[in-house]
């Protein structure tokens, strides 16, 4: 699942990606074959995302800049900017319309990663993004982009991933304060994983913090060869 649930720094984060992350939201630019979304559940987050009762990503589209002294949480969230062109919101709002409408066969990919602590990210995983609506927070229009999660090896083929083998941020979070950023088992803060204690195939659940920990690179790999001998 490409690097699925491995937690990085930011700046390992934008070097992965090869660019500043600093909007959150990254259109693809034709170049690359996915698009990005950084995301967060944090109680101090800045915007309201969320999860659906069967997995998919609810994502609170993103605000105008501050201008002339008024709040941007005081109006609406744009589509165009003030010379006419598309905001992120935009873009990622016409691809969803265009796949909606049947004028794209394919929905976009859009690859997500989520905040866990200052400066710590997690790789969420690869997600389409199949719809969109615009919405009242009781104060103004925000746009909510809905994704589906998906499993991607290779880019031409897509499969569905099933919405209870995604690690809720709520546990990951819990599990980052509870392990202390170390892995459990050699205390190593580098090259870290969230790892099901009881693997995800053989029943084990992705929804709470009490089958989830995290494991460095080589213990997770000697734990993988742990089982792949007992199933041998």
């Amino acid at each position: 699942m490409q690097d699925s649930d491995k937690i990085i720094s930011y700046h390992e984060m934008t070097a992965m990606e090869n660019m500043s992350l600093q909007r959150g939201m990254v259109f693809s630019d034709g170049k690359r074959k996915y698009s990005i979304l950084l995301m967060s559940q944090r109680k101090d987050a800045v915007y309201n995302d969320d999860f659906d009762k069967n997995g998919n990503l609810i994502y609170e589209g993103h605000d105008a800049r501050a201008e002339g002294g008024i709040s941007p949480k005081e109006e609406d969230q744009p589509l165009e900017t003030p010379s006419g062109t598309w905001t992120e919101n935009g873009k990622f709002y016409k691809a969803a319309m265009d796949f909606k409408s049947g004028l794209r066969k394919d929905p976009e990919l859009v690859k997500v990663y989520e905040k866990i602590d200052v400066g710590v990210w997690s790789i969420k995983g690869f997600f389409q993004l199949i719809d969109v609506n615009q919405v009242s927070d009781g104060r103004r229009n925000v746009f909510k982009f809905h994704l589906k999660p998906v499993l991607t090896k290779i880019f031409n083929r897509v499969e569905d991933l099933p919405f209870n083998r995604l690690i809720p941020t709520a546990v990951k979070v819990k599990v980052w304060e509870r392990d202390r950023g170390k892995c459990v088992l050699c205390s190593s803060m580098d090259n870290l994983h969230y790892d099901h204690d009881l693997p995800y195939a053989k029943g084990g659940t992705s929804l709470t913090e009490k089958n989830i920990r995290l494991l460095c690179a080589t213990c997770n790999l000697k734990k993988h060869d742990k089982i792949m001998t007992f199933v041998c």
